[in-house]
């Protein structure tokens, strides 16, 4: 069986002195809960920060390496400047807001990328030190982004799973991060990308549409030479564990003595965080209280904070703020015999919780933004007499499995204060009825649960880590390059955008730069070689771009030719009748679709898309091919799609046509070496001759039997091929 390598920010263990003693105790967060099994049960390593540890002598510090060894943890240390620039500076100044929508808490100047950078690179380089064929790797939360890509670069072949525990925010938000390619490409190392929400992986596949052009499905990507999958993993908690809990009897002890004043309870328990909206909930229940008068002195509210963050000055100012905000509740409303509010800023110990969630009316989870909030899910295990309500945020990630809530919008005050009035007189029957539903789904999809089905998932994506196209290993191309220097005569026939030059927004835009044309030159010098470029593009485009170079010039798919040193000449095709009235639908479609444009060719047509909004574009796309495909029906011509373009071209003009002219003006013994990238070049490759080379770049499907990624490895295989042996 695989061993797991766990990789989280932090160790599942509080490591401390206790008069000299090392003391390694257990965490109980959520994600230490959920990890226990499958570390134990696979036997693997959790790595991450233990703490800060400058407290501990010189043997202190080993005692902890042992003591840590003997649990299979493993120590990243971190020094005091990386925690305050990696964690408390880019991770929690800087991703935290951001991914939590909180805009206006961005610092003017986005600064420590370099710091999270390094302190990923080391997270990655203790993965790969530790790291045994077949071991899966399961990276965690937005601390370390970059590991995947990272790990990727030292063990190609390492299956890698990355879960994120908070939103993935949408694109035109996530774009404003000055890191965002950086960013996309680390996570994009990982085999599988697990969020709790299938809003978040939408709005995750979109960013990388719209930052990076890849190819993205509902739940996986093409990039590079890999596939990525993506998948919905909605975290539980360990329900068992707190249903069990809420039958203790210190538990029951201290329910009756939350119970003994005989006030209903609306009961917060949370972190001290801007994103969980403790002032919007303290503003709705002060509507409460104003609205309806009868329930002052006959309801409270326990308000727990847990201290978070207080190094973060947002966060001392959030303490603060609701400081004052529960003194002026109490200025307005309390009476000598009863306070509205019971404000608690600090950690509670478990038994204290549940019981609290135990002896509740009503739970409110009312987060600005949040990836999940397991508080909802605690509340509803800690249930077993299957009565109470939860009052949720409809922007909790948790919102998307419990639906039987109390739905709020917590920017909402008045409906919010309403949503607190409802739970407090809602029908027995009713609360019963919704807290059966809540609490078969919680129990049922438990943090167990959450960790198996992703491990599963994640050994299931073994498959994927190969190739998507099967690119060609160095020996085949080294073994090509070989033919190609050996060969008496050589012709390159060559592709141009998406093989010499990469896609531009604007086709215009991809003229070639110097090192190209003189790359292109020192080919063409090379003695007993010919240098053709096959393109889609207009004689008078390529004519102006490579007019002065003694190469071979092929335009519109081989519709007009000019050999090296002659004179352009065009095919004859039959009179396009079908022209006006597929301009006249292009042009509608362009119109429509910002950012979209027309090329006219001398015998063809192409609506390019690359600038349109991706989303919109491709389905602007799919609608235009159905509906040319209807008008010319029976028509001889050709709908080609293509990287963000649809041309229409009469049939017979392709690219194989240039293999024959090529092949007329060469010596027998010349050897064909072709290289492409998309569709039209597939008629290049299928026109070529018995033992000649083609080429293809990218990962698409292709005929041609040598494969290599992108242009920059085109551009080096023509190097080489240039060089002097």
């Amino acid at each position: 069986m695989a061993r797991l390598l766990i990789v989280s920010n932090r160790l599942p263990v509080t490591v401390r002195l206790a008069e000299g003693t090392v003391v390694v105790e257990r965490s109980t967060g959520g994600l230490a809960t959920g990890m226990k099994g499958p570390h134990d049960r696979l036997g693997g390593l959790w790595i991450g920060w233990p703490g800060a540890l400058d407290a501990f002598p010189g043997d202190g510090r080993a005692e902890v390496d042992r003591r840590l060894a003997d649990l299979r943890l493993v120590s990243v240390p971190l020094t005091a400047e990386e925690i305050a620039r990696y964690y408390e500076g880019y991770s929690n100044t800087v991703l935290w807001p951001l991914f939590h929508y909180a805009i206006a808490r961005l610092p003017q100047e986005v600064r420590d990328f370099d710091a999270y950078e390094a302190v990923n690179a080391r997270f990655a380089e203790a993965v790969a030190s530790r790291y045994e064929p077949g071991d899966l790797v399961w990276v965690h939360d937005y601390q370390l982004m970059l590991v995947p890509q990272k790990l990727r670069e030292l063990i190609p072949g390492a299956l890698i799973g990355f879960f994120l525990h908070i939103p993935f925010p949408s694109s035109e938000i996530f774009r404003l991060l000055p890191q965002r390619e950086q960013l996309l490409a680390g996570l994009l190392g990982a085999d599988l990308i697990g969020f709790h929400t299938a809003a978040f992986m939408r709005h995750f596949a979109s960013s990388v549409l719209r930052l990076t052009g890849a190819s993205t499905e509902v739940d996986r990507i093409r990039w590079h030479a890999r596939e990525v999958r993506l998948g919905v993993f909605p975290m539980g908690i360990d329900a068992a564990k707190f249903s069990e809990r809420a039958t203790s009897p210190t538990v029951k002890d201290l329910v009756e003595a939350h119970r003994a004043g005989g006030e209903q309870l609306l009961v917060g328990i949370d972190r001290l965080d801007y994103t969980k909206g403790i002032p919007r909930r303290l503003l709705a229940f002060e509507a409460l209280l104003r609205h309806h008068p009868e329930l002052r002195e006959k309801v409270r509210l326990v308000q727990a904070a847990v201290p978070s963050r207080e190094n973060v000055e947002a966060y001392r100012e959030l303490r603060e703020e609701v400081d004052a905000m529960v003194g002026r509740i109490h200025g307005e409303f309390a009476t000598p015999r009863w306070s509205p509010v019971h404000y608690l800023y600090r950690n509670l110990p478990q038994d204290e919780i549940v019981a609290l969630y135990r002896a509740a009316d009503a739970v409110l989870v009312t987060p600005l933004r949040d990836g999940m909030n397991l508080v909802a899910k605690e509340f509803v295990a800690s249930r077993p007499d299957e009565d109470g309500v939860l009052v949720l945020s409809e922007f909790a990630g948790a919102a998307a499995e419990l639906s039987e809530a109390l739905f709020v919008n917590p920017y909402d005050i008045e409906q919010t204060a309403a949503a607190f009035h409802r739970a407090l007189t809602m029908p027995p029957d009713e609360r019963r009825t919704r807290m059966e539903v809540l609490r078969h789904r919680v129990m049922t999809y438990d943090v167990h649960w959450w960790a198996r089905s992703f491990v599963s998932r994640l050994e299931r994506a073994r498959q994927a880590t190969e190739p998507v196209s099967g690119f060609s290993p160095p020996p085949v191309v080294r073994a090509a390059l070989e033919r190609a220097w050996a060969a008496h005569r050589l012709a390159l026939l060559l592709d141009y955008d998406g093989t010499l030059v990469p896609f531009t927004a604007t086709p215009d835009l991809a003229a070639p730069d110097g090192k190209l044309l003189a790359l292109l030159r020192r080919l063409a010098a090379r003695p007993r070689t010919e240098v053709h470029i096959v393109s889609g593009r207009k004689q008078g485009t390529l004519g102006r771009w490579f007019g002065s170079l003694p190469i071979g010039l092929h335009a519109e798919h081989g519709f007009w030719t000019r050999p090296p040193g002659g004179e352009w000449r065009s095919a004859d095709v039959p009179p396009s009748t079908w022209r006006e009235p597929v301009l006249a639908i292009l042009r509608d479609f362009a119109e429509r679709t910002p950012g979209s444009l027309i090329e006219e060719k001398t015998a063809g047509l192409a609506w390019h898309y690359r600038a349109a909004e991706p989303e919109y574009g491709a389905a602007q796309a799919k609608e235009l091919s159905v509906h040319l495909a209807t008008l010319l029906s029976g028509v001889p011509v050709e709908i080609l799609p293509g990287d963000m373009v649809i041309e229409i071209r009469p049939q017979g003009v392709h690219k194989g046509r240039v293999v024959s002219e090529v092949l007329t003006r060469a010596e027998p013994d010349t050897l064909l070496l072709a290289m492409g990238d998309d569709r039209t070049d597939e008629d290049l490759f299928a026109a070529l001759p018995a033992g000649s080379i083609a080429i293809h770049v990218g990962a698409a499907a292709s005929r041609a039997p040598i494969r290599i990624v992108d242009v920059i490895a085109a551009r080096a295989l023509l190097a080489q091929l240039g060089e002097e042996r």
